[in-house]
């Protein structure tokens, strides 16, 4: 698994700055939500990491490897990244049975038919799919649609794994259950996890660290047990009650 590193990142869309000279460390193998109100710019860090935005300052390693560097006009396509990412929206094909949204990654990297399946069994097992391999998305509910897009995600065996909301969609009570489930899956395999979420209870329950964000910058950093005491959550707490 891999570290990722952003530094000194900036972007701004139509002219009103997102990001604002952004740092950020990930260590290897841990598990950090980047938390704060929508806007704040949580995804838009997400996307820069994974190649979908380039910046308009700064940097992005991954390990040792820079990905994108605007100063030096390095930018490596999202392909060549590594970086797995499950999107708030399910985002899996409604042609293909589950196995085959699952399998997608290593096929267009083609790997050969049996290696495929037998690697896209076992993550689909990892993620509580097994048996489900030959059904469709509209045979599915919502929080097994959103496996198979982790499952998709997982087969290709990131360095990195980036999570946008992916339980925004979900009812209450499924959002725990899948929650705890993503938190046990990432300790099972070792991945590099960056989960962005506007919910304070679910990135305290699943993260090493938090950080948290607003209007582009980091306003704190620190565990749980650091965060979970800090004069934002307990003002965003009053404002919604």
């Amino acid at each position: 698994m891999s570290a990722v590193t952003c530094e000194k990142l900036s972007k701004a869309f139509d002219g009103n700055p997102v990001l604002k000279g952004f740092d950020l460390s990930v260590a290897s193998g841990t598990f950090v939500s980047l938390l704060g109100a929508s806007g704040c710019g949580k995804t838009t860090v997400l996307r820069l990491v994974a190649g979908l935005e380039e910046p308009d300052g700064g940097l992005v390693r991954v390990g040792e490897r820079v990905v994108v560097d605007a100063t030096a006009g390095t930018f490596v396509p999202p392909e060549d990244r590594r970086i797995g990412m499950v999107f708030q929206s399910y985002a899996v094909f409604p042609h293909m049975t589950v196995l085959e949204n699952a399998a997608y990654p290593l096929r267009v990297r083609g790997l050969g038919r049996q290696e495929r399946e037998k690697r896209t069994r076992e993550i689909l097992a990892l993620v509580g799919l097994d048996g489900l391999e030959a059904r469709k998305p509209s045979q599915l509910s919502g929080g097994q649609q959103q496996r198979v897009a982790l499952a998709r995600a997982l087969v290709m065996e990131p360095d990195v794994l980036l999570l946008d909301e992916p339980l925004s969609n979900l009812d209450a009570k499924l959002r725990v259950r899948m929650r705890r489930d993503i938190r046990r899956i990432q300790e099972q395999t070792g991945f590099t996890v960056l989960y962005v979420t506007h919910d304070q209870e679910e990135a305290l329950e699943v993260s090493d660290r938090l950080v948290i964000m607003e209007e582009g910058v980091i306003l704190a950093e620190g565990t749980p047990d650091e965060i979970r005491d800090h004069p934002f959550l307990v003002a965003e707490e009053d404002a919604q009650s």
